[in-house]
C-alpha cells in the first residue's frame, strides 16, 4: 500500500506523542524528590545577625521607645537558631517557622498531668505561662504586619518584649522566605523508629579509658531500647503532647592515623552513617580536628570525654562539661594573681613531657602570668628521671612551680625544692589518687576542677549504682560517670523536644534545662548559656590532709576565674 508523505508524517508524530506519555506515565509511576531550596541568604543574615541585604543593621523598638540595632536586634537572640522559640523564667519565646505560624492555634488545652511535665521541665514557670491563646494561621501578610507592628493575626498586640522592626519589602520577603524554610524537617538521623547517634575515638585515646566508656555507652544504648525496665519507652511530649517513642541506635567512629586525616574521615562516616548528634566519645593528645569537624557540619558534638578542648566558646555545635587542663591554668593564674607581692614568685618554672596537654596548659598558664618571668621546661616523651631532676635542679626559694605531669612522672619526682608555691595538675596526676610522696604533700597545691570526693560522694552512688547493676566493670570512675551523666542529659533532653528532632533545638533545650540537674556526678554545678560551651567553669584548689591516703582538703573556695 502505497502512503502519502503527509500519512507517514501524521503516524511519526503520534508515535512520538505515545513514547512521551509512556515516559510520563513512567516517571509519575517513581515519586522524584524534589532538591532542597536553597537557604535565603539574606533573610538568614536578618535573622541571626540583625544585618540587612544593604549592609545596615535591622533596627527595632520594644514599649517605652527602647531601641535595638544590629546582632542585638537579631530575631535568633530570642527564637533561638531554630525558631523553636524557649521557656525563660515566666516568658514563653513562641515558636516562628512556618509549621507554627502558618497553622491556626486551637484551643485545645494540656491536661493537668501534661500541664505538671510542662512545669517541671522549666522549675518556676507557671502552667498557664505556658499555654498560648486561641488565634488564627498567618498569612504572608499578616506576619509582615506583626513583625513591623507588633499586632498578631487576631488583631491583638503582643507583649512588650516583641520589638517592632523597621524593614522594607524585600527584606520582608527574604525574612518570610527564611521563615518557611527553618526546621521545616527533622535533622539527618532522625527516622520514624530510630534516633542516630554517633561516638567518635581518636586513635590515641587511651585503651582502658576507651573500653570504660563503650561499656557504658553500650549498655545505656540497651536501656533505651529495652521498654520493660518499669519505665515504659522513651516517650517525649510533643507541642500536641503526643507520646513519641523512638529507639536509640549506637555507630562508633573510630579514627585511624595522623590528626590531619581526622575531618576527611569523619566526612566519609557522616556521609555514609547521617547521625542526629555525637554523644560522649572519647580523644588524647588533641581534639581540634573533630570540634572543628562538628562545627563545619553543624552536628552537635556532646561532653567527649577529653582534657585539653579547643578554647572556642563562641562554636555552637561543640558542648563540653569544662575546659580541662586550661581551667586548670586559670585556676593556677587566679591563685598568682592574689599572692601579696612579698610572697608571689619572682619566677614561675613550668614542667611537662612534649607532646602531652600540659604543653598547651602551660602555654595558657604563661599568657595568664604576663607579669611574671616564666621558664617552661619541656621533657622529651622518652626521656626518663634523670631530665626530669635536672629540670628541678635549679628551683630556688624566690621561684613558683608547676607540674604538669602524669602519674608515672609523679611516682619518679626527687624530694621537692623550697619554692615559694608548688601547684600540680589534678587532671593529669590523677586527682586524689596521684602517686605523690609525702613530701610533696605538705608543700603542692593540686587543681581540682571538681567536687570534692566527699562532697559529691551521695551523688555518685547513682551512677555507680547503675554500673553495679549493669554489671559494668569500673576501671576509670570519671570517664565513665562523665559517659553516663552524658547520656542522661541527652536523653533527657531528646523527652523534651518532642516532635521537632532539630539538631539546632537539641542544643538550645539543652542550654534551657542542663542547669536544672541534680545529680551531676562529679561536678557541683552544670549549667549553659547561649555563648556557653563549658558546662562547669570553676573548681579548687586543694591539698592532701595527711602523709598517706586520698583525703583532700580546700585551699580556699571554689573559684570560678
Amino acid at each position: 500500500m502505497n502512503r502519502s508523505p503527509n500519512s507517514v508524517v501524521r503516524q511519526r508524530a503520534a508515535a512520538a506523542w505515545l513514547s512521551l506519555l509512556a515516559l510520563a506515565s513512567a516517571c509519575l509511576a517513581v515519586p522524584l524528590r524534589r532538591p532542597e531550596a536553597p537557604v535565603p541568604v539574606a533573610g538568614e543574615n536578618i535573622y541571626r545577625k540583625g544585618v540587612l541585604s544593604t549592609g545596615e543593621p535591622l533596627r527595632g523598638a520594644r514599649a517605652a521607645g527602647i531601641e535595638i540595632a544590629g546582632p542585638a536586634a537579631a530575631c535568633a537572640n530570642c527564637h533561638r537558631r531554630s525558631g523553636l522559640g524557649e521557656v525563660e523564667g515566666r516568658a514563653l519565646v513562641p515558636p516562628v517557622t512556618a509549621k507554627y505560624l502558618y497553622r491556626a492555634r486551637g484551643s485545645r488545652r494540656p491536661t493537668d498531668l501534661q500541664n505538671a511535665a510542662l512545669t517541671m521541665a522549666e522549675p518556676g514557670a507557671r502552667p498557664e505561662l505556658l499555654r498560648q491563646a486561641e488565634r488564627p494561621a498567618y498569612s504572608d501578610a499578616t506576619l509582615a504586619r506583626a513583625i513591623r507592628e507588633g499586632i498578631g493575626p487576631d488583631g491583638r498586640a503582643f507583649g512588650y518584649l516583641m520589638p517592632r522592626f523597621s524593614i522594607g519589602d524585600a527584606d520582608m520577603a527574604s525574612l518570610i522566605a527564611y521563615l518557611k524554610q527553618l526546621s521545616r524537617r527533622p535533622s539527618p538521623g532522625v527516622g520514624e523508629e530510630t534516633l542516630q547517634f554517633a561516638t567518635i575515638i581518636t586513635p590515641d585515646a587511651d585503651p582502658t579509658k576507651r573500653k570504660g566508656m563503650l561499656d557504658v555507652l553500650e549498655h545505656f544504648f540497651g536501656k533505651q531500647n529495652v521498654f520493660d525496665e518499669g519505665q515504659g519507652p522513651p516517650a517525649q511530649l510533643s507541642q500536641r503532647f503526643t507520646p513519641i517513642a523512638h529507639r536509640w541506635q549506637l555507630h562508633v567512629w573510630r579514627l585511624t592515623g595522623g590528626p590531619e586525616s581526622w575531618e576527611t574521615q569523619l566526612d566519609e562516616l557522616l556521609k555514609r552513617e547521617p547521625v542526629f548528634a555525637a554523644i560522649s566519645g572519647i580523644g588524647g593528645e588533641t581534639w581540634e580536628p573533630v570540634h572543628r569537624f562538628c562545627q563545619r557540619s553543624g552536628l552537635p558534638c556532646l561532653f567527649p570525654n577529653v582534657d585539653l578542648p579547643p578554647d572556642e566558646e563562641q562554636d555552637f555545635y561543640d558542648v563540653y562539661f569544662s575546659k580541662g587542663v586550661l581551667l586548670e591554668a586559670e585556676l593556677i593564674a587566679g591563685r598568682l594573681r592574689s599572692l601579696d607581692t612579698k610572697v608571689s614568685p619572682r619566677r614561675l618554672v613550668q614542667i611537662y613531657r612534649r607532646g602531652d596537654i600540659g604543653e598547651a596548659a602551660a602555654a595558657s598558664l604563661r599568657h595568664a602570668t604576663a607579669n611574671i618571668e616564666t621558664v617552661d621546661r619541656a621533657i622529651e616523651p622518652e626521656a626518663g628521671p634523670a631530665k626530669l631532676r635536672q629540670a628541678l635542679s635549679d628551683v630556688g626559694p624566690d621561684d613558683g612551680l608547676v607540674l604538669w605531669l602524669r602519674p608515672g612522672d609523679i611516682e619518679t619526682l626527687p624530694q621537692p625544692p623550697a619554692a615559694r608555691a608548688v601547684f600540680v595538675s589534678g587532671i593529669m596526676s590523677g586527682l586524689e589518687h596521684a602517686p605523690l610522696a609525702g613530701a610533696w604533700r605538705e608543700v603542692a597545691r593540686m587543681t581540682y576542677p571538681f567536687d570534692l570526693p566527699q562532697a559529691r560522694a551521695v551523688r555518685m552512688d547513682y551512677p555507680l549504682g547503675w554500673m553495679h547493676f549493669k554489671q559494668i566493670p569500673v576501671v576509670d570512675e570519671r570517664v565513665q560517670t562523665d559517659t553516663w551523666l552524658a547520656c542522661l542529659a541527652v536523653s533527657e533532653t531528646v523527652s523534651m523536644i518532642g516532635e521537632d528532632l532539630v539538631r539546632d533545638h537539641l542544643l538550645e533545650t539543652l542550654e534551657m534545662h542542663l542547669g536544672t540537674r541534680v545529680v551531676n556526678g562529679y561536678f557541683p554545678r552544670l549549667g549553659l548559656a547561649a555563648g556557653q560551651r563549658f558546662a562547669s567553669k570553676g573548681g579548687f584548689l586543694v591539698r592532701f590532709a595527711s602523709p598517706q591516703g586520698a583525703t583532700l582538703a580546700a585551699d580556699g573556695d571554689w573559684n570560678v576565674p
